[in-house]
């Protein structure tokens, strides 16, 4: 069987897609990508060129865009051409320029094929393809990566540090639901296949100088790690393409233990997470964790820190790098929530905040550090609360450690009313004063250190409140939401 044969029978086989499909191909002008376009072709499928032009090597780069063009001649298709500012761009956001130019490549390739699908919207068939696709012209963007490019992917992860997806290589189709429109259908074969198949077809094509340099990550592993491997193991790059495949496998029944666990573990509330602190630990499993964390951005380099917070005492909590989850240690839960979220339920107070927004309303956060000059519940003149009321909490700021968490009632909570020397269950007080059971589950309260502080707009707890001692005191102000 040749070539175009098992190109053919790969599509087939990875369901990549079908005849009927109109496709971009990303061409630089390289025996790879000059390959692809000759066995789209042969095979008969109908596509047009996509061409990045990075500016990053002068002439040589106007060469092999003027070469794409050709193609385009060639094969009597559209040619695209895009010019990019690589290297300011990558400056501005702060990138090495081989991370710049792939977010530029990866971005305009989205751009061609997502804007042509919208141009092509009366024509829409609404397809149930993974992705964004809803039926466009144009249904997937091919690239030209083959075998040797997954094994220079998979050592490359690998020392500089991995889990066990990074050692399944590049994925035929993604990686992810919103890439699924890239398809990679040269990765079953070698670069010496491809090379092969040009001679034979007396393909021409352009040289990049850059591949020739070594300072370059991927290159170095290409003109130097694997040729040295290669005289202590000849067939590394067979095994390493069998080991991928391995791992690929090995990937999915990683995935379905796994996903079987999380389920059983992490319970959804609203938009948080409710997990059990002593079932996670005892699996005592470092990649569990992980694996249950990194869907909200904490990095596997938090790992420890969750197994810290662990044994911490309840309000403690840790941060996604991008400040936009939090894992909250609650009694026997570890909450994950949103960080600046009002649907949340579970809230972290800190010391200087001064406002806090949640689905009830708001909460008014104030210190006075005043003589003491309340006593209970009953005001004296000059007070900084005012007039007491429901909604103003005064509490002994010397008896408040941070950081406080705010969050909704649940059944088993109790406090003991300010007035009162015994505790009272909130159930039973909620009873006593006479609130509707709508009234009941849209409850919250004020917890520190496991004791509830503040029925927020109903009551506080008899061991925080203002005394002759007090030297300062913490106003908390409860404006109910409309």
């Amino acid at each position: 069987m040749n070539l175009l044969q098992r190109y053919q029978e790969f599509i087939k086989k990875e369901n990549l897609f079908s005849p009927k499909d109109k496709l971009i191909l990303a061409v630089s002008g390289g025996i790879d990508s000059v390959v692809l376009c000759e066995l789209c072709k042969q095979a008969g499928y109908d596509f047009i060129i996509a061409h990045c032009n990075f500016q990053l090597r002068g002439e040589e780069s106007e060469r092999d865009e003027k070469f794409v063009r050709s193609l385009g001649e060639k094969y009597q298709v559209e040619v695209k051409v895009k010019k990019f500012e690589t290297e300011k761009y990558a400056e501005e956001e702060k990138l090495s320029v081989q991370e710049a130019a792939r977010n530029l490549r990866y971005n305009w390739f989205f751009e061609l094929w997502y804007n042509e699908d919208i141009n092509d919207a009366a024509n829409d068939t609404k397809e149930s393809i993974p992705g964004w696709h809803t039926g466009g012209p144009f249904k997937f963007v091919l690239t030209a990566h083959h075998a040797d490019d997954n094994i220079e992917t998979v050592l490359m992860n690998f020392f500089r540090g991995t889990g066990l997806q990074g050692l399944t290589g590049i994925p035929v189709s993604g990686p992810s639901e919103i890439l699924n429109y890239v398809r990679r259908p040269l990765l079953g074969f070698s670069k010496a296949e491809l090379v092969d198949f040009a001679k034979e077809n007396k393909l021409d094509f352009v040289e990049d100088s850059s591949n020739l340099s070594s300072k370059y990550t991927r290159n170095f592993f290409r003109n130097e790690i694997i040729p040295a491997i290669s005289k202590v193991y000849p067939e590394v790059k067979a095994n390493l393409i069998d080991n991928i495949e391995r791992f690929k496998e090995i990937e999915k029944l990683y995935r379905l233990a796994v996903d079987g666990i999380k389920k059983k573990l992490v319970k959804v509330k609203g938009n948080e997470w409710h997990i059990p602190v002593k079932q996670l630990m005892g699996y005592n499993n470092r990649a569990l964790i992980y694996e249950i964390i990194q869907d909200v951005g904490f990095t596997e380099k938090q790992i420890d820190e969750v197994v810290k917070l662990s044994g911490s005492e309840s309000g403690k909590y840790i941060d996604s790098p991008g400040m936009n989850y939090r894992i909250i240690k609650h009694r026997h839960w570890f909450i994950i929530s949103p960080i600046k979220s009002a649907a949340s339920t579970t809230i972290i107070i800190e010391e200087n905040d001064k406002q806090i927004v949640f689905e009830a309303g708001k909460i008014i956060v104030e210190k006075s550090t005043s003589i003491p000059i309340v006593i209970g519940i009953k005001p004296l003149q000059g007070s900084p609360c005012g007039q007491t009321s429901n909604e103003t909490a005064c509490l002994d700021a010397k008896e408040i450690n941070y950081p406080l968490i705010l969050r909704k009632w649940k059944q088993g909570d109790y406090f003991y009313p300010l007035g009162m020397k015994k505790k009272k269950k909130l159930s039973r007080f909620f009873i006593d004063q006479k609130l509707s059971k709508t009234e009941k589950g849209k409850a919250w309260v004020i917890e520190m250190n496991k004791k509830i502080i503040w029925v927020v707009g109903k009551r506080i707890d008899e061991r925080f409140k203002v005394t002759e001692k007090t030297k300062s005191v913490l106003k908390l102000s409860y404006e109910p939401g409309v």
